[in-house]
């Protein structure tokens, strides 16, 4: 397929400038100069798509402190009425305090109004990998209906992938791997994959030249120094995802 993506792409917004997954992370990438951005997204327990990357919520919200320490920790068990109550900006600095989380309909709103593009990594609570996959990618195919420039869907998980590709199977998929795996080529193909998200030392120019051969696109993630950068463009990869927006002028 014709490959639509800026080769920058900030890392949950903002890498580490800004709360992660939140409006804010994303409007202070986008003052970097990014047109690109990777998050992950998740299913409240009514079935809501919003933006997080653990399982649990204590890391990034004030969630022990809101709903007390009787209450699961899990995004996953909460309505999304409740998530919505949360603080998401104070655990990085004061001047965050109040942040809220973004639902995947905020953050496609900012993207498609401003003309970016998105990569959506489908984060699901365990045991949810299918339907977590079939719910996003539904609605990503709703929020993006009519769109030339399509979200990127990518995941961890082979199930939250097939999840996509039998929902909306126009998306583009991307395999993340996080190690290697004897298969990957295949378990790609099967999933009708466009590109490889890897872990930036799976990359050399043998992975990269066995990616390319078999029609897929090869993008790294966390990429926050400079000589590792230019190890990936030497070897031809097409696309690096940085917490850095601070120090990679993108192109």
């Amino acid at each position: 397929m014709p490959w639509p993506y800026p080769k920058w792409v900030a890392h949950r917004g903002a890498g580490k400038l800004a709360p992660e997954n939140t409006l804010a992370a994303f409007r202070l990438g986008a003052r970097h100069g990014y047109r690109m951005f990777e998050c992950d997204v998740k299913l409240s327990a009514d079935g809501v798509p919003f933006l997080m990357h653990d399982s649990e919520l204590g890391r990034t919200t004030n969630a022990a402190e809101k709903l007390g320490a009787s209450c699961s920790p899990t995004g996953g068990d909460h309505a999304w009425g409740t998530l919505s109550q949360l603080d998401a900006g104070s655990w990085h600095s004061r001047s965050f305090a109040g942040e809220a989380l973004a639902t995947l309909d905020n953050i496609a709103a900012y993207i498609l109004r401003n003309g970016f593009c998105l990569n959506i990594e489908i984060k699901p609570t365990p045991g949810t990998e299918r339907h977590t996959g079939e719910v996003v990618a539904t609605e990503a195919a709703r929020l993006w209906q009519g769109e030339a420039v399509l979200p990127l869907m990518s995941s961890f998980k082979v199930e939250a992938l097939q999840g996509a590709k039998d929902a909306a199977p126009h998306l583009p998929r991307g395999f993340l791997l996080e190690t290697p795996r004897d298969d990957w080529i295949e378990v790609a193909l099967q999933l009708d994959c466009v590109a490889m998200v890897c872990n930036q030392a799976l990359w050399d120019a043998g992975t990269v030249k066995l990616a390319k051969s078999a029609g897929f696109r090869c993008l790294s993630y966390t990429v926050n120094d400079e000589a590792a950068a230019q190890r990936l463009l030497d070897l031809g990869t097409d696309g690096i995802i940085t917490d850095r927006v601070d120090l990679f002028a993108p192109s």
